[in-house]
């Protein structure tokens, strides 16, 4: 499969049954709809698919059963958030030899690494396996920024390609792409940061509230990449305040909860997670209410031709 790091690609949930086992069905359901979407990829087990909490054999069925389900239609990218290098390694090996096409990385779990330390893990792991590899940038919740001078070093190693840029400085992907052009592509990570990295030349979309809505997500993205600016804009000017919901520490149980309104989803979470309660779940099931009360309908974002014909009339 020929892999391109470009377009939307849902960090997408890990759905549990009511007894906390994998829910393959509601799962499957939901995969199905970013398909049809038009998503180019599944990403598995990130923070927001819980990866902390899941064993090592739960992840391998869900990348078996997510290759399953997407065919060769789009590609698989499983996730690598451990705390030693070991364990990184053997992760990424398994999750290649399972199916999947590539990886996203996290810098180590729990230690602080110094700016060589991580560096050396990343490429570690990349070089332990044979598939392209995006590193996860995001300091704010993991207190590791990867800096340019960094990527100067991991760049080095053909498969490390792209970044999941999450600093939610919108400046860095400027500065990241006149650095290094092709050599990295930039995918923006924070969901109320997207289309404004999308129009500063971001090459992707790692997105949280496509989970739920995934129509309007890549509509925005398709929108906004062809320089329909006006129309990406209405959608994501409706869509906001349900995309702040994925910058809380509370970013699953939110998103489960939109998940829940479309019908795509079920608000289990795995402890020592818990499903929202008082005031707070009351704040979040308003926001997800109020904006399916004024739900767009969404231009015919694939075929962009008849945008154009409606738009020159």
């Amino acid at each position: 499969m020929q892999f391109e790091w470009k377009g939307v690609m849902p960090a997408i949930t890990t759905k549990f049954t009511d007894n906390d086992t994998l829910d393959m069905k509601m799962f499957g359901k939901n995969i199905n709809a970013q398909i049809n979407a038009g998503v180019t990829g599944i990403v598995l087990g990130g923070s927001l698919g819980e990866a902390s909490t899941l064993t090592s054999d739960e992840k391998v069925e869900l990348i078996k059963e997510t290759v399953n389900l997407v065919g060769k239609k789009i590609p698989v990218v499983m996730t690598i958030a451990e705390q030693a290098t070991n364990i990184a390694i053997a992760e990424a090996q398994k999750a290649q030899k399972n199916g999947a096409n590539a990886l996203m990385i996290l810098p180590p779990m729990r230690y602080k690494s110094t700016d060589h330390e991580t560096v050396e893990y990343f490429k570690e792991i990349a070089k332990s396996i044979d598939l392209p590899v995006m590193i996860y940038n995001n300091p704010v919740d993991y207190k590791i920024e990867v800096t340019g001078d960094m990527f100067e070093e991991l760049l080095q190693l053909e498969n490390i390609q792209a970044v999941k840029e999450s600093t939610r400085d919108i400046i860095n992907i400027g500065r990241l792409q006149n650095r290094f052009g092709d050599r990295l592509k930039v995918l923006t990570g924070v969901d109320p940061l997207a289309l404004e990295s999308l129009l500063l030349g971001a090459d992707g979309w790692v997105a949280g509230l496509v989970c739920a809505f995934p129509a309007e997500t890549v509509a925005i993205y398709e929108l906004a990449k062809a320089g329909y600016v006006k129309e990406a804009t209405a959608i994501y000017r409706w869509f906001l305040p349900l995309l702040e919901l994925d910058i809380s520490p509370q970013l699953v149980q939110n998103i489960k909860l939109a998940e829940v309104a479309t019908e795509i989803g079920t608000e289990n979470v795995r402890k020592p997670r818990l499903k929202l309660q008082g005031e707070e779940r009351k704040r979040v099931l308003k926001v997800i209410e109020d904006s399916l009360k004024t739900r767009p309908n969404l231009p015919d974002y694939k075929n962009l031709e008849s945008i154009g014909r409606l738009a020159s009339v």
